[in-house]
């Protein structure tokens, strides 16, 4: 394999690794499974091709003191390997692990995003012309569109090692007996309370569930402004759902809370005429899909017990095959957009 091909391969994996990192964030539903999956294939490859990128070119660029591309080139290669050694360790490990208060996925995630701009960087001044695919060369019809025993070699060696790498990590936690969700999250007793965690480590807004109102409306129409009295007097269910937090964990544990659809109903508002977006005090909001929203609860309690307020009192949004990053703590508005 050529420099040039080495190095659009490194871009691409990159490149694919961070798009389906930033699906697996929203993907909960079993179904979804697929994206979690190639993820990890895409990092036993990308372990290959760094490995293969270090060997061929440090030496190179140490003999010609080109000092500045090897310190650029060795915080690039830092930071990857650092990424797919969390996210390696935290497959193989068999555990929950931590390192402080943090999840090694957790991490591995933010690893993961600062190798965007490190990534960028590093091809700005010279490597775009590299990624650009060879000027097209008069071929004849016997070997246009043919694919050279080379690289058909090295495509089915570097596949071949990136599953041989996905696998010996998977076995690792089979041996180890990790027993892990199909998102990668590892399972903590059912039936208990969630850990208290949100994306950004942001604290519990004060709200005061005596003058706290959920303000439920379309667009500008006025809908309602319901009190916590006024929400639990709606009706409400016991359901169990899967809480999977991005940071590593899934708890199955039961929610007690209203229906979306009857708080809507209640307001007047027709779920079915457009997404159902459910916004925090914090800012922090999701959107919902009119099936999503009809399956959706707003709870006000967790495991037989008044909802924590560490963990979204007065009401958090309870949406199943949704990742934790969707499940909208401290709830003040639904609106239907």
């Amino acid at each position: 394999m050529t420099t040039a091909a080495l190095d659009r391969l490194l871009a691409v994996l990159i490149a694919a690794l961070v798009g389906t990192g930033f699906l697996t964030l929203r993907m909960g539903a079993e179904n979804e499974a697929w994206v979690f999956w190639l993820h990890g294939v895409l990092a036993g490859g990308l372990a290959v091709a760094v490995a293969m990128k270090l060997g061929r070119s440090l030496p190179k660029a140490v003999r010609a003191r080109r000092w500045g591309r090897v310190a650029l080139g060795l915080a690039l290669s830092a930071v990857t390997i650092g990424a797919l050694v969390a996210g390696f360790a935290w497959v193989a490990s068999g555990r929950l692990l931590t390192v402080a208060s943090w999840t090694v996925l957790t991490l591995h995630a933010w690893l993961g995003l600062v190798l965007i701009p490190i990534t960028l960087v590093h091809l700005l001044p010279r490597r775009w012309r590299l990624l650009r695919l060879p000027a097209s060369r008069p071929v004849s019809r016997a070997t246009r569109g043919r694919i050279s025993r080379r690289q058909l070699l090295s495509a089915a060696a570097i596949g071949g090692a990136s599953l041989v790498v996905f696998g010996g990590a998977q076995l690792a936690d089979t041996l180890a007996g990790g027993v892990r969700r199909f998102t990668g999250s590892r399972w903590l007793p059912a039936g208990g309370l969630p850990p208290d965690t949100t994306f950004f480590g942001e604290a519990a807004p004060p709200l005061d569930p005596a003058t706290w109102r959920l303000r439920v409306h379309r667009g500008t129409d006025i809908g309602a402004s319901l009190s916590l009295a006024d929400l639990t007097a709606l009706g409400i269910e016991d359901r169990p759902a899967v809480l999977d937090c991005t940071s590593g964990w899934a708890l199955e544990t039961t929610w007690h809370g209203v229906p979306l659809p009857t708080i809507l109903a209640t307001a007047g508002v027709d779920l079915r005429t457009g997404p159902v977006v459910v916004r925090s005090a914090t800012g922090w909001s999701t959107s919902l899909a009119p099936d999503e929203a009809e399956r959706a609860l707003l709870a006000v309690g967790v495991a037989g017990r008044a909802l924590p307020v560490a963990n979204g009192a007065p009401c958090r949004l309870v949406v199943p095959d949704r990742r934790g990053l969707d499940w909208v703590k401290w709830v003040t508005e639904i609106e239907i957009a």
